[in-house]
């Protein structure tokens, strides 16, 4: 991604893949930075930092979900039917807004910090204290007020079918965030000896400093290329009122807002049930914190390595399929969909397997030797295949304008999760099963029931037909059993030792071997042609090998 002062209209190809590269940056920065700074916090720490981004992740939904895509698509819009002055207008009205409903989160946030915290700590003793954890939300409020106006911005510039520059902000502002999380809790904590609570609250606020160098950055390419994106003076008044346009911005944004908040508080509810579940059961302060932290935040740092590539290689897909609902294509629909789905789980489920099998030692590597980790971690890389699947869903069902069956089905999903936390926690107890999987089995139960309701309304709706998905899923089971029994074997003979040399040269070879395996069976039993197409698997293989192998 070459910066450079000009901004051009990207594509739609070019403008995915540059969209791609830039989440999968992300992805894996973010994945990567637990390493060392878990290592600086501990698990105290670790779970101090969980409770703040799991409360700033549902204010940020409230503040700022959904409004990037309502004013990408207003501006897309207006732009095709040449009304340049409502276009500009609908971004200042959007900024306004923006501003107004950040400022309340914030509020809310800061001044109601004491009542959060003891809403998720509850009568629990012996870790943190409810005055650590409402300290470390204040820290992190701040964040809101600058996130959305970032968020608002990106969705102005992308209506023009612009995405370098974005893409270049967003990878900015993971790089400063990282940076500030370690460098500022390193410094206070080990080098400074304050408290614990204050480096967390440093760490935290990388938020806001991260948020505020991308919106300077793109704050900067906008005023460079004032003309290309339509930002002057306008002598005469485009025909469409700020009312019109505020009722576009409603219709656009109020379901991605209300899906992310709903999406936030199956994190939220999770962290709160299992800590009031383990403590049931007679854990201590430290060990619930320490699961609760592991489910709701530091295993899924490990999962990016599944989502980050599967979501990459569909982002494509999800404006094809608008395409061809506005033609009211619904085979082309039904074809697309299946084949999102496929792709999902042709790399889901290889990699989702290994890590369980791995667990282990992938755990030590980034966060060192621990009982409960591992234990976490094997079930929650499974649940990031229904994850994906949930997110490919929906993303369709909003693309497909299937706003009433979103609703119905995420809601359902969610009152299943929050029903069944306890009474799975207490049942797996009772028959010998690790718990804090109770809750965890949850999530995936509710994720399944989203997608049964929302793929059952298109099949009885539009007549779709997901039968080639579960043909493909078949074929795929059949390589992946063999690298499970092979790296089953061949893990009995490595012995496990607890050193982080010994954790990496394990995985290493069981990712070579395994990797190799799945991929040759998968090859020769043509499930990447099938899913791919020969032409786009020869561009891939040509690309890995700087052009030195081709299938032809």
């Amino acid at each position: 991604m070459k910066v450079s002062g000009l901004m051009k209209k990207n594509s739609f190809i070019e403008g995915a893949v540059i969209a791609t590269v830039a989440v999968i940056i992300t992805k894996i920065l973010g994945m990567l930075y637990v390493i060392p700074f878990y290592k600086i916090i501990g698990s105290q720490g670790g779970a101090l930092y969980s409770y703040a981004y799991n409360i700033y992740t549902i204010f940020l939904g409230i503040s700022s979900a959904g409004l990037p895509t309502a004013i990408s698509k207003i501006i897309s819009e207006y732009s095709t039917l040449g009304y340049e002055e409502a276009k500009y207008r609908t971004y200042k009205i959007g900024t306004r807004i923006i501003g107004y409903i950040s400022v309340a989160a914030f509020l809310i946030m800061f001044i109601f910090a004491d009542l959060m915290a003891k809403s998720i700590l509850g009568d629990i003793t012996g870790g943190n204290t409810y005055q650590d954890v409402s300290f470390v939300i204040r820290c992190i409020s701040f964040a809101v007020l600058i996130i959305p106006y970032l968020s608002v911005t990106k969705g102005y510039i992308q209506g023009h079918k612009i995405i370098t520059p974005t893409s270049i902000g967003s990878v900015l502002e993971q790089i400063v965030r990282i940076f500030v999380i370690l460098a500022g809790s390193f410094l206070a904590y080990k080098v400074f000896s304050s408290s614990l609570t204050l480096a967390v609250g440093i760490a935290v606020s990388g938020a806001f400093f991260g948020g505020l160098v991308a919106y300077l950055y793109l704050r900067r390419k906008m005023n460079q290329n004032r003309e290309a994106l339509g930002i002057k003076k306008f002598e005469k008044k485009d025909d469409i009122s700020n009312r019109e346009i505020l009722k576009k911005i409603a219709a656009f944004s109020i379901p991605f807002i209300i899906i992310n908040i709903a999406t936030s508080i199956y994190n939220f509810t999770d962290m709160v049930l299992i800590l009031r579940g383990l403590d049931m059961l007679g854990f201590s302060a430290q060990d619930a914190e320490f699961i609760q932290s592991a489910i709701t935040t530091w295993s899924t740092k490990v999962c990016m390595v599944v989502s980050a590539f599967a979501m990459g290689m569909v982002v494509s897909l999800i404006p094809n399929i608008v395409s061809s609902f506005v033609k009211r294509d619904w085979q082309g629909v039904e074809n697309k969909i299946n084949k999102a789905y496929e792709i999902i789980l042709a790399i889901s489920i290889p990699c989702a397997v290994g890590i369980c099998i791995l667990a282990k030692p992938i755990w030590n590597i980034f966060y060192g030797p621990s009982v409960y980790g591992p234990q976490v971690l094997r079930l929650m890389i499974i649940g990031a295949i229904f994850g994906n699947l949930y997110s490919i869903t929906f993303n369709t069902m909003q693309s497909l304008n299937k706003y009433k069956t979103v609703y119905i089905s995420v809601f359902i999903g969610f009152a299943s999760n929050a029903i069944l936390d306890i009474p799975l926690i207490l049942l797996f107890n009772k028959i010998g099963i690790p718990p804090f999987w109770g809750a965890i089995s949850a999530t995936i139960i509710g994720y399944i029931i989203s997608i049964k309701i929302a793929t059952y309304d298109l099949k009885k709706n539009h007549k779709l037909k997901f039968t080639s998905t579960y043909k493909m899923l078949i074929k795929i089971l059949v390589p992946v059993s063999v690298m499970t029994i092979e790296l089953l074997l061949l893990n009995h003979f490595i012995k496990f030792e607890s050193s982080k040399y010994s954790s990496i040269l394990m995985v290493t070879i069981d990712a070579i071997i395994g990797g190799a395996t799945y991929i040759f069976i998968a090859y020769k039993m043509n499930i990447l042609t099938d899913i791919f197409g020969k032409e786009m698997l020869n561009k891939i293989i040509k690309k890995l090998t700087f052009g030195k192998v081709s299938l032809d």
